[in-house]
């Protein structure tokens, strides 16, 4: 180590109280960590590009320091949905100091990243009080039947009102509206459930028909559109 000339004419005073650092809570328990294998927890949270053109939401399942486990969803532009294949590789096994300083290829899964970091040591995970956290494979909790991210997609305009094209059931193929043209309802299909079936052998149309499911008023409908074609 090496000090300064001015360091070292000063005379030396004893450090007397030891100031620990303040607890923080981890899965249950409270914690003074003082290094990355003190930190445990589960949370997830968001991170944006910095044109803003794009989101990620990463979850991440952190023991002794280390990401056990990664959920990396994006919305926004083609090449972010390579960005978190590749991040999805980087992420596990490496300590969340490790992950805070690699590049995750997409700005926004970085400063999503970012944003996890200052939860879990600071002690804001979504385990910070559930004694020994979350088992590893719990982030696919987040994800809707078929282990599809859930999506809110809607379009509209002044002139022609919404349309409704994605909701957390599924996609969305025909939406009801009563007597004023207002929206009461919808008609879905479960991709996920329908390729699922699909793969065990059941012909399209058939699993297309025993996925599809209907939300709020749909059958009081006056009028039924396609929300993509009208």
């Amino acid at each position: 180590m090496e000090y300064s000339h001015e360091v070292e004419e000063m005379l030396c005073v004893t450090k007397g109280a030891k100031h620990e650092p303040a607890p923080i809570p981890e899965e249950g328990k409270w914690v003074n960590a003082k290094q990355i294998t003190d930190i445990s927890g589960l949370t997830h949270g968001i991170g944006w590009c910095a044109p803003q053109q794009g989101a990620c939401k990463l979850t991440l399942n952190v023991k002794d320091g280390i990401i056990e486990e990664a959920l990396v969803e994006t919305l926004g532009c083609s090449g972010m949905t390579h960005s978190a294949a590749m991040a999805a590789e980087i992420l596990p096994g490496k300590t969340i100091l490790e992950a805070l300083n690699t590049d995750l290829v997409c700005d926004a899964i970085n400063t999503a990243m970012r944003e996890l970091f200052l939860q879990i040591v600071y002690g804001r995970s979504q385990t910070a009080f559930s004694e020994n956290g979350l088992p590893v494979g719990a982030g696919l909790e987040d994800l809707g039947k078929g282990l599809r991210s859930q999506v809110g997609t809607m379009f509209s305009t002044k002139a022609k009102g919404v349309r409704y094209l994605e909701m957390a059931e599924g996609y969305i193929t025909e939406m009801g509206l009563d007597e004023n043209g207002e929206a009461i309802g919808y008609k879905f299909v479960n991709l996920g459930k329908m390729m699922d079936a699909i793969k065990k052998g059941v012909p399209a149309a058939e699993a297309y028909e025993k996925n599809v499911g209907k939300y709020g008023r749909f059958d009081e409908a006056v009028t039924v559109i396609d929300p993509r074609k009208k």
